[in-house]
């Protein structure tokens, strides 16, 4: 089984990141062939800064060696180290109906939130195809919202498989459904173009003062919540503090007589402690970057041997070859 998963190098990672996309994909490293890759070449679409895209990339290597990705057991690696994926673009565009594409809901939201639209936005999903099939990808871990994208793939797959013969393989979206949204301290989708995130690695002052702002109710302490499962303090508790300790805050706050302040409180406290051990291999790994761009580089070496094999059996199948 071959597992690949990408995350764009657009700003800082936050927790909507960690559990929707990143410990999914570490926890798959020991149950499968995978590939990680860092999509910088889908940040172009919204980041035109090539300073703070170089400098992106590399905290996103950073944040996801120290969170657990082990180049043992995984291929790491920049999106732009494989260029064949582009030409893969390109031959998979060519038979991309323009409808499939007008119908991804990703696309209307960045331009109803004031994105100014662009061919890359627009055609994000055939790149993102391209990501796909290019490693043979069995298994692609996503979050709810980016299902529709990996729906398109086996589309674009099977019609290239129709049109030239056997050539692709057809993948399948994993995703779960207990994180697989994560809310913001607004209670939106926790999301950089939303500014609710609370960072894996920010300083402590700030993400202290960002869930202490979390969006509450009017309701008193003493008043009960029957539903405080909804609660955002709540479902972010879930995820960093152990299940005991998430329901007696949940069933307090249900019973009433819970501040939200304390709640509050109790949530930063265990986020900080979840992400501890994660800050302290961080730290070791930007004191020594060559060792990290050596494992980008193996990781690209890798990547790009598998790659050029299922780009010539594309070629060939079309005609190109």
């Amino acid at each position: 089984m071959r597992i690949l998963s990408g995350i764009q190098p657009t700003g800082v990672l936050h927790v909507g990141n960690y559990f929707g996309m990143m410990r999914p994909a570490i926890e798959l490293q020991d149950k499968g062939d995978a590939y990680y890759f860092i999509a910088n070449y889908h940040s172009m679409t919204a980041l035109f800064d090539p300073e703070l895209r170089r400098k992106n990339t590399m905290e996103v290597a950073l944040d996801f060696l120290a969170c657990g990705l082990d180049p043992k057991k995984s291929v790491f690696f920049k999106q732009s180290d494989v260029p064949e994926v582009t030409e893969l673009a390109w031959m998979l565009t060519s038979l991309t109906p323009m409808g499939l594409l007008e119908r991804c809901t990703s696309y209307k939201d960045k331009i109803a939130r004031g994105l100014s639209p662009n061919h890359g936005i627009f055609a994000y999903p055939v790149l993102m195809a391209a990501d796909i099939l290019i490693y043979d990808s069995n298994i692609v871990p996503v979050g709810r919202d980016q299902k529709q994208h990996v729906e398109v793939t086996r589309d674009i797959a099977a019609k290239f498989n129709e049109t030239y013969g056997q050539t692709f393989v057809i993948p399948e979206p994993q995703i779960r459904e207990e994180v697989a949204v994560v809310p913001g301290t607004d209670g939106q989708k926790m999301s950089k173009s939303y500014g609710n995130t609370i960072d894996i690695f920010g300083d402590e002052k700030i993400i202290r003062k960002k869930v202490m702002g979390i969006v509450m109710d009017s309701r008193t302490p003493a008043e009960p919540k029957p539903d405080a499962e909804k609660n955002i303090a709540i479902q972010l508790l879930k995820l960093v503090a152990p299940p005991g300790v998430a329901k007696d805050f949940e069933d307090r706050l249900r019973a009433g007589g819970l501040g939200y302040g304390d709640l509050k409180k109790a949530l930063f406290e265990h986020y900080w402690n979840y992400f501890a051990a994660p800050r302290a291999k961080r730290a070791e790994l930007a004191a020594n970057l060559d060792h990290v761009n050596s494992i980008l580089s193996d990781g690209a070496a890798k990547a790009r041997t598998l790659a050029q094999k299922i780009l010539h059996r594309a070629r060939v199948a079309s005609g190109l070859d």
